[in-house]
């Protein structure tokens, strides 16, 4: 079942719940904005829709996408229409940058993240969220899922400096969500007769992952990076 259709189904609170992974995002953007100065210049780099302006209000929001990634999105928001690898802004020109579960998309991720790297100032800050556990979309234009591993790699080879890289979720949550992608495959009414047997447990196993203490189980991280300041 997809994203959209699941929020039109559940009410506020369930959404949450169930959907964890897409309320992790919402929250740690909406922080993540709040923490900026007001005036300070952002690029939303892989801005889809521009689903995230909104928390972006008081700073000097820029929205830069190839928009080749959904043909049913409307791009008509965007401010820029550029590569990620080849960012057409100066060096230093932003003082933070969010990259939303966007680096499974670009072929060559360790040039985006330099890339970006590049474009922000020093001491300026970076939000990257990325899957590791999901399924395929957007196609073709799916290449990559990733490790926290990776991920450090690739913030440290970029030249910043980590803050935190945290595991959204473990075991439980991951097992909840995949009982929910499986309604997908019933169709018509017959989705109904599976929710019967797949729903209640998908809603009791979130109430286990803390047993899960080590998160190699993850649908995905939550990355806050910075650049040196020399």
């Amino acid at each position: 079942m997809t994203y959209a259709r699941l929020r039109s189904l559940l009410p506020g609170p369930l959404f949450r719940y169930v959907l964890h992974f897409e309320n992790q995002i919402d929250e740690s953007v909406r922080e993540f904005a709040r923490s900026l100065n007001p005036g300070a210049r952002v690029l939303d780099a892989g801005a889809g829709e521009t689903q995230y302006k909104h928390y972006f209000k008081a700073q000097r929001y820029v929205a830069l996408d190839l928009a080749v990634g959904d043909k049913q999105w409307d791009y008509s928001k965007l401010d820029v229409l550029g590569e990620l690898g080849a960012l057409p802004f100066s060096d230093g020109v932003f003082d933070a940058s969010v990259n939303i579960v966007t680096l499974e998309h670009v072929k060559d991720p360790a040039r985006v993240v330099a890339e970006l790297s590049r474009t922000l100032g020093p001491g300026g800050r970076l939000l990257v969220i990325a899957p590791h556990e999901w399924e395929e979309h957007q196609q073709p234009h799916d290449y990559y899922r990733y490790t926290r591993y990776g991920l450090q790699y690739l913030l440290c080879q970029a030249g910043l400096e980590i803050d935190e890289i945290r595991a959204v979720g473990g075991f439980f949550r991951l097992l909840s969500r995949r009982l929910f992608n499986a309604l997908q495959f019933f169709p018509g009414p017959w989705m109904w007769v599976a929710a019967i047997f797949f729903v209640p447990p998908a809603l009791v196993l979130p109430l286990l992952d803390r047993l899960d203490s080590r998160r190699n189980f993850t649908l995905g991280y939550i990355c806050r990076a910075r650049k040196r300041a020399d």
